[in-house]
């Protein structure tokens, strides 16, 4: 198996795990989906306190159990919670078997997670006054300022790696926009936190033009 496969296969299970173990039982008990990145993962944001860390769930920051070959029903049973989708939320939704194997490799996991990491600071430098949400609908970390959506994605059928974007809700044309809901780059290519951020504010500068 490449690394290509394994970051995609990594990816599908930690976004089948953040929809069906963190944000389906934060909302039956709290009526949020919202998720938050936390160093070297990502977690809900009121209870139940589950977190993914690398390869690793954890309730109330307690290690519960690793993920990779794991079941989500497995998990959701050691952490005592009832596992399954948000319902009634959002109408798209991961296709993953609750009684399947997950695969999470610890390193992709990084990769992915670090993603969520520089979006958040980057994010919080164009606008101090927004939180970013990491909605576990599409598994992307975002904010939206006048009508334009800003935000780090781990990958997706399109871009198949980490990628940065900014997406205005009305379409803008120029070179700066390379893709059909606006513009991405990915985290690869922009390389570090500073690029990151102003890749954002480019964006909002080409917006508002």
């Amino acid at each position: 198996m490449t690394s290509i496969d394994d970051y995609r296969q990594t990816r599908e299970s930690l976004h089948a795990v953040a929809e069906q173990l963190l944000a389906g039982p934060e909302y039956s008990r709290s009526k949020t989906i919202r998720l938050i990145p936390v160093p070297g993962g990502f977690a809900t944001v009121r209870e139940p306190r589950l977190a993914v860390r690398a390869d690793v769930l954890l309730l109330d920051d307690l290690p519960i159990g690793k993920l990779d070959g794991a079941t989500i029903t497995e998990l959701a049973a050691a952490a005592g919670v009832e596992p399954g989708m948000p319902e009634g939320v959002y109408a798209s939704r991961t296709t993953f078997d609750p009684n399947a194997p997950l695969f999470v490799d610890a390193r992709q996991s990084r990769i992915l997670t670090s993603a969520y990491g520089l979006g958040d600071a980057a994010l919080r430098a164009l606008a101090p006054d927004r939180t970013p949400v990491l909605w576990p609908e599409h598994f992307d970390l975002g904010i939206d300022i006048d009508e334009v959506n800003y935000g780090v994605s781990p990958g997706d059928a399109l871009i198949g790696e980490p990628y940065a974007y900014v997406g205005p809700w009305r379409p803008r044309t120029g070179d700066f926009w390379n893709q059909s809901f606006g513009a991405a780059r990915t985290i690869a290519e922009l390389a570090d936190l500073d690029a990151i951020t102003e890749f954002f504010r480019e964006g909002r500068r080409r917006a508002a033009e």
